[in-house]
C-alpha cells in the first residue's frame, strides 16, 4: 500500500490517528504506516478488531436510517473519521432526499479529504471540531448554515469517547450537545468495552496490547463499564433494545463477528423528550 500523498501542512505522519486506524480497518487507504502498525497491532491484540470495526460501520448506518425513519432530518456525525462506503449522508439522503447532515473532526486529513469530496454538495459539509470543545461545533458557521438546533437532530458520537479520558470531561461534552438539541432529537452512542478482569487489571494486558497502548501515546481513554457508557444518555429515553453489542441493536442478517475475550463495542440510541 502507497503512502496517500504528502500530509496536510502540520499534520504528523508519525503517529497513528484513530480515524486513519480505523479507515485502515475498513480496508481504506487514506492511512499512513504509523497508522498501519497500531492497526496490526490492535489485530493481534484483539483479532476480532477488524470485524468489530466492520459491525460498528453497520450499526451507524442502521441508526441513521432509524433517525431518518423516525422524521429526523438534520444529522450532526462528530468524530466522523475518513469517508467509506455508505457515509451517513450516503444513507440519510437515501432515506430521507432531504437530509442535512455536518461532519466534525479535528484530523486535518479528515477535514481536508472530506471537503474535497463534497465541494459540490449543498447539503452536507465537514468542519473542523473536537468534542471536547463542544461550544465550537454548536457555534461554528458551517454548521449554522445547515443545521437548525431549534429542530430536532441526530447527533452521532461513534467510537470516539473511548478515546477521551476522563481528565477531559467527556460527560460535560455530551450534556452541552443534549442541552442544545432540540426535544424529539436523538443521540447515537457507540463505545468500546473493555472485558471486566482485563478493566479490573485482574487479567494483565498481553504484550500487544502495552505495544498498542505505547503506540497510541496514552490517547486511548479509560475502559468503562457499560453503565458508565450508558450515563452518556443523561435522561433520554433509550430506544429498544437499548444500549447492547453493536451487531445485537436491531442487526440485519448475521454478524461477522465473533465473541472477544478481551473487548466488545457496545452501541445505542436515544430520545430527548
Amino acid at each position: 500500500m502507497t503512502e496517500p500523498g504528502r500530509p496536510p501542512s502540520g499534520v504528523d505522519a508519525s503517529a497513528p490517528r484513530s480515524a486513519r486506524v480505523y479507515d485502515y480497518l475498513l480496508g481504506g487507504k487514506d492511512n499512513f504506516a504509523a497508522d498501519r502498525e497500531a492497526a496490526e497491532l490492535s489485530l493481534r491484540a484483539v483479532p476480532q478488531m477488524r470485524a468489530i470495526a466492520m459491525e460498528n460501520r453497520r450499526f451507524l448506518r442502521r441508526a441513521v436510517r432509524f433517525c431518518a425513519d423516525a422524521g429526523i432530518r438534520q444529522f450532526v456525525d462528530i468524530g466522523a473519521g475518513l469517508p467509506t462506503q455508505d457515509n451517513v449522508h450516503q444513507v440519510a439522503q437515501r432515506a430521507a432526499a432531504g437530509s442535512r447532515v455536518v461532519y466534525a473532526d479535528n484530523d486535518p486529513v479528515v477535514v481536508n479529504h472530506g471537503l474535497a469530496l463534497l465541494a459540490e454538495s449543498e447539503r452536507t459539509t465537514v468542519i473542523n471540531g473536537d468534542l471536547r470543545r463542544p461550544d465550537e461545533i454548536l457555534d461554528h458557521l458551517g454548521l449554522r448554515a445547515l443545521i437548525d438546533l431549534d429542530q430536532p437532530v441526530a447527533v452521532l458520537l461513534v467510537a470516539i469517547l473511548h478515546f477521551i479520558p476522563d481528565a477531559d470531561d467527556p460527560a460535560g461534552s455530551v450534556a452541552r450537545f443534549r442541552d442544545a438539541m432540540a426535544p424529539g432529537s436523538y443521540l447515537v452512542v457507540s463505545h468500546a468495552e473493555i472485558s471486566p478482569a482485563h478493566a479490573s487489571g485482574t487479567e494483565p494486558l498481553s504484550e500487544e496490547g502495552r505495544l498498542l497502548s505505547q503506540l497510541y501515546r496514552g490517547k486511548t481513554g479509560p475502559a468503562r463499564t457499560r453503565a458508565e457508557i450508558a450515563t452518556f444518555f443523561g435522561d433520554f429515553d433509550p430506544v429498544e433494545p437499548g444500549l447492547t453489542e453493536v451487531w445485537k441493536w436491531r442487526p440485519v442478517g448475521e454478524p461477522v463477528v465473533s465473541t472477544s475475550d478481551v473487548m466488545t463495542m457496545v452501541g445505542g440510541v436515544a430520545r430527548k423528550r
